[in-house]
């Protein structure tokens, strides 16, 4: 990758790399990338098209409702039958230029979140309402932060789990003003890759780990 603003080469180079890495990562059969997200928030503000800045609110980026209706809109026709299996859904985030030392991602652990602290929230498109989970605060929350990535390094970031069997099925994530960055800190760049991460029946049990593909390495955030 030479240029992480060019939509073009990210869909044709950077998308097969992440599918690479997905497959290794967590032992899935399938993956599918359906978008993904630049952030850098002075370009943002310039209008640069496509560029978002880093989200300040701490959310889950999709419902136990809206994660199933991702895989129908993706792929249509073998939904039915790849929901019938666990599937996850899983961002891909990177730094583009490092280290990470202003708005970095931070992530809540999911033990220490409450039933009642999610709070489901409507995303209200021209076209379509989307559904994500944002979060009220409990002081029992119990946050983490990987300091000064770099963009050799990724965090995989789950967003969403079909598997019910106690283990954590999204992850409360936002980025975050970071007491400890220098003043001459860069503005953070960044980008997150979205994919549907899809496992075959005997392999319901494979959890993302720790590994190295395309020049990254891999920190699991699930």
């Amino acid at each position: 990758m030479t240029n992480f603003y060019d939509e073009k080469e990210v869909r044709e180079v950077y998308y097969p790399e992440v599918e690479r890495l997905l497959k290794e990562v967590t032992g899935a059969v399938k993956v599918v990338i359906f978008d993904h997200v630049v952030r850098c928030a002075p370009k943002a503000r310039q209008g640069a098209h496509g560029v978002r800045e880093p989200a300040r609110i701490v959310h889950n980026d999709y419902s136990f409702k809206s994660a199933p209706r991702r895989v129908r809109d993706h792929v249509p026709a073998e939904a039915e039958e790849l929901l019938k299996h666990r599937f996850a859904e899983i961002n891909v985030w990177r730094a583009i230029r490092g280290p990470i030392q202003e708005s970095p991602l931070a992530l809540c652990d999911a033990r220490s979140i409450a039933p009642q602290d999610v709070v489901t929230s409507d995303l209200v498109y021209p076209d379509r309402v989307g559904e994500v989970y944002r979060f009220t605060y409990n002081p029992a929350h119990c946050w983490y932060y990987f300091p000064h990535l770099e963009p050799s390094e990724v965090v995989l970031l789950k967003c969403y789990d079909s598997q019910d069997d106690g283990r954590a099925r999204f992850t409360a994530h936002t980025a975050f003003e970071d007491p400890t960055s220098p003043p001459e800190a860069a503005p953070r760049e960044s980008i997150e890759v979205r994919a549907l991460v899809f496992f075959a029946p005997e392999s319901k049990d494979a959890e993302p780990g720790t590994a190295t593909a395309s020049g990254t390495t891999a920190r699991a955030a699930t």
